[in-house]
Formats: structure tokens, C-alpha cells, sequence
């Protein structure tokens, strides 16, 4: 239930910020500034592996914060960092989306900033998985290649050219993808076929009824109207049976790949 709530700077909690049911919003040092982060917490002592959520070109939306929550529900330390803290919401758009295509930049620093602090938290393991969605689902594609995780969740995400190369010494990785997405029509088979080659333990489904953001519940008021009526005509919009599928599966997989370090 949304409500008034905490919020914490660097884990210390002040008044003021709105959370939900499981989370509240922290503040870490990002790279341009302080960077409000999403914190959901699973119920009792832990220790818990912690996951990294990656939103879609939307932001730090409902959206997201459910995704952490639903991964906190399932035993995850879940930590989701709103990447448009910065300046407005289209300019630090487009910017991120070129940083995932370019592999450097700002974006890349506030997402290992939230790696990290999940892995040093008391209650952690130090184990620590990405997920992600659309603009995420590359990011945590590119993480699962170059960054310190244990598995990483990749949900209709763009698959780089160079994949092949890129992936070689990736974390595992578990893959969703919806046989209607007409944006993304050969990633499915060119993420598979990179990661059988390299031989990096994976989990990929194509769900031929959905397509894209088929994971996704976005509330009206965190959608462009324009990208509302356009959605149907896309083949966008939520999947409730290919959604619990997916999720069943990529917790299946970070249980697997997300133990504690001995």
C-alpha cells in the first residue's frame, strides 16, 4: 500500500519519501549527484543474494519498483536506481540509451554504485544479479558480460552485433523474449546461438503470443499517451500467463546461479 514513508542517505533514514508495501527509496552517491534508489527488502534476517533492476525507457515508474518488490517477495535483496536522476526525464533518456550502446559513460557508474552497495549491505551474501527490461534488458546483457554478477536476467532486450565476442566470459544468463516483437525479431536466436557458443549456461523462451513489455504493467499516468495507442497496434502490452512463467523460470535460475560464497 502506497504512503508516506522513509528515505535513506547511504542507509541512513530521514522522513519524506514515498514507498510501497516491501520498499522505500534510499539515496547513494551516484556519478553526477546524489541517485534515489529503489529498495525492496525480503521479510526476515537473511542473509539474501542481492539483485540489480533495470528499468525500461520509462524510469523509475510503479512499473519497476513492483518488479523489485515481487523480487524481494522471492528472497532478493532488490535495488532499483532511478538513472534520469540528473536532468530531465528526455534528455537523460536519450542519453542512457546511447550510453548502453556505447559502453561507457555516467549510466554504467550509477549501475555499479548500486552493485556494489548491494553486495557490501549486512544482510547480503554477496552474490548480486541484474535484471532487466527493454533499454534494461540490454544493460543487463552488457552487465552479464563486463560486470561482477553471479546471473543475469535479460527480458527483451537488444542483442549487440558483436555479441559473440562480447560474451565470452559472461555470467549466466536467462532470457525472455515475446515471439511477437517485431523490434527485436532476430535477438532471440543471435543471443542463443552467442551464448551456446561460448558456452555460458542459459535459459532462453520465446513466448510466441507476447511481444513487447509483455512483463510489464505500467500505470497510464508513467506511459506517454502516444505510446498507450500505439501499443496495440505494436503487439505490446502485459501478459499475466507468460509473465508468471518468466518470472517462475529467471528465479528458478538465480536460485541456482545466486548461492551464498561458501
Amino acid at each position: 500500500m502506497a504512503g508516506s514513508g522513509p528515505i535513506a542517505h547511504n542507509g541512513r533514514l530521514t522522513a519524506g519519501a514515498e514507498d510501497t508495501e516491501l520498499g522505500e527509496m534510499i539515496e547513494i552517491a551516484g556519478a553526477k549527484g546524489t541517485m534515489p534508489v529503489y529498495i525492496a527488502r525480503p521479510d526476515g534476517p537473511g542473509p539474501w543474494p542481492g539483485v540489480l533492476v533495470i528499468a525500461d525507457a520509462f524510469g523509475m515508474t510503479a512499473d519497476v519498483r513492483a518488479q523489485a518488490d515481487w523480487l524481494a517477495s522471492e528472497g532478493y535483496l532488490a535495488a532499483a536506481p532511478n538513472l534520469y536522476y540528473w536532468g530531465g526525464k528526455m534528455h537523460c533518456l536519450v542519453s542512457t540509451f546511447r550510453q548502453a550502446v556505447t559502453r561507457k559513460g555516467p549510466a554504467l557508474d550509477d549501475l555499479e554504485a548500486t552493485r556494489a552497495w548491494l553486495a557490501a549491505q549486512p544482510g547480503a551474501t554477496g552474490k548480486v544479479g541484474v535484471i532487466g527490461f527493454c533499454m534494461g534488458g540490454g544493460f543487463a546483457l552488457l552487465l552479464a558480460a563486463i560486470g561482477d554478477y553471479g546471473a543475469a536476467s535479460v527480458n527483451y532486450g537488444r542483442v549487440p552485433g558483436d555479441a559473440l565476442r562480447l560474451l565470452e566470459d559472461a555470467c549466466p544468463v536467462v532470457a525472455s523474449y515475446g515471439g511477437r516483437d517485431r523490434s527485436l525479431a532476430g535477438a532471440p536466436a543471435a543471443l542463443q546461438a552467442a551464448l551456446a557458443a561460448n558456452e555460458v549456461p542459459f535459459d532462453l523462451k520465446v513466448y510466441p503470443d507476447a511481444g513487447h513489455t509483455f512483463m510489464n504493467q505500467h500505470d497510464a499516468a508513467d506511459v506517454p499517451r502516444v505510446m498507450t495507442l500505439l501499443s496495440p497496434i505494436l503487439g505490446q502490452g502485459h501478459k499475466p500467463e507468460e509473465t508468471a512463467d518468466a518470472r517462475r523460470r529467471i528465479t528458478a535460475f538465480f536460485g541456482t546461479h545466486l548461492q551464498p560464497k561458501a
